[in-house]
């Protein structure tokens, strides 16, 4: 038997300690992908061809980026001020409503693979968070820092449980593909992408409702919360002016 070649790891090894030391991310993989391809006798123009070859095939991976100074410019000319405003103009919006709708119809979206619809930097960010901040606003007035942050985690968790079990039914998406391979690597025949997307669509709904009940208590939450914050703040007058 021969001698077990621990070398190719060792990109493993720089790759842990960049991240932990907090390198530059790029320099630490490309140093990484240098040393394992060194370890494996790779030439180096041929590393470099490997290099150049798989950075054009994943450029795309890459256009997020075009739309960070975008969403900074809208917000600079006061885009959460206006989502904010605009949801403080209609009476019946209410914080758990407009997670509820967007929760919804994001998990519907996800199911389509339509999953850049939206996103944290692109939708939660500067219009979700702000839209449920303002309704919330509307109804109680100004908010504590600790209730806006219970507002914006909620924001940001619809997105993240909506992708998460609405993706799986969208059958071109990778994971589901992956486990496709797996499946048919280990000898279990018989199942498809078709059915993996489809035994995903009752956890997606029971995902749905689940949610949708914990929103409708976020609202209970929110006014139980101001209600105590409220109180303090007037026990705390009344002890300043005695």
């Amino acid at each position: 038997m021969s001698e077990l070649n621990l070398l190719p790891l060792l990109g493993i090894v720089i790759v842990v300690f960049g991240f932990a030391l907090r390198f530059n991310p790029l320099l630490v993989v490309c140093v990484a992908g240098l040393a394992t391809g060194w370890a494996v006798n790779i030439d180096f123009i041929s590393l470099l061809e490997t290099f150049g070859e798989k950075f054009m095939n994943s450029r795309q991976l890459a256009s997020f980026l075009l739309i960070l100074p975008v969403i900074a410019l809208l917000e600079r000319y006061g885009l959460q001020q206006r989502a904010k405003s605009w949801v403080a103009s209609i009476k019946s919006a209410t914080t758990s409503r407009i997670l509820s709708v967007y929760f919804i119809v994001r998990e519907c979206s996800a199911a389509l693979g339509l999953l850049s619809l939206a996103g944290q930097p692109q939708t939660v960010r500067p219009l979700l968070a702000p839209m449920a901040l303002g309704a919330a606003a509307n109804m109680h007035g100004t908010l504590p820092k600790h209730i806006q942050d219970l507002i914006s985690a909620h924001a940001a968790a619809c997105d993240n449980i909506a992708v998460f079990f609405g993706e799986d039914i969208f059958i071109a998406f990778g994971a589901v593909l992956l486990m496709d391979a797996f499946l048919k690597e280990n000898g279990i025949a018989g199942i498809e992408p078709l059915h993996i997307g489809l035994w995903a669509i009752p956890t997606a709904i029971a995902a749905l409702i689940v949610h949708l009940f914990r929103l409708a208590r976020l609202e209970a939450k929110i006014h139980h919360l101001m209600n105590e914050f409220n109180q303090s703040s007037t026990v705390e007058m009344s002890e300043e002016l005695s």
